[in-house]
């Protein structure tokens, strides 16, 4: 074998284990990634009971239910559709209805959302895109204007 062909040898050698470490990376991150979406998109795309996902919209005013310290339910809003929400845990201090929450968990087979972790938001200037861009496409939420 000459040179060139060693040479052309060891990097085809080299491509093709960048790309099976490539697919091996993705394969197992495929479990961890967590997509992001509204209410609407929820009630859009018949979210499957199980599956892990964000949720993001506006805590509804009036929905707040706590049952004790810990046991809290509400309902996230983006003006298309409304989603329940159900957590277990001490909620962030600037949680509080008509505030930008994102909420990550996974969807109940009774059509509600169980939330591991909820975040909340002061204002809009500080919430994902993804978030303002869906309320915004619902009319919710116009640039400039703080929700109160």
């Amino acid at each position: 074998m000459t040179r060139k062909g060693r040479r052309l040898l060891l990097i085809g050698s080299a491509i093709g284990v960048l790309g099976i470490a490539c697919g091996l990376v993705l394969f197992a991150l495929n479990d961890t990634i967590v997509f992001f979406r509204s209410p609407s998109d929820i009630a859009a795309e018949r979210t499957m009971p199980g599956t892990r996902l964000r949720l993001g919209g506006l805590v509804e005013k009036g929905s707040v239910v706590k049952a004790d310290n810990t046991h809290v339910r509400f309902v996230v809003t983006d003006g298309g559709a409304n989603l329940t929400v159900n957590y277990v845990g001490l909620l962030p201090d600037l949680f509080r209805e008509g505030q930008g929450v994102i909420a990550e968990g996974v969807m109940e087979p009774d059509g509600t959302f169980r939330a591991d972790s909820v975040l909340a938001k002061h204002d809009e200037n500080y919430m994902p895109k993804e978030v303002a861009d869906a309320l915004k496409k619902q009319g919710v939420w116009k640039e400039g204007e703080a929700t109160q």
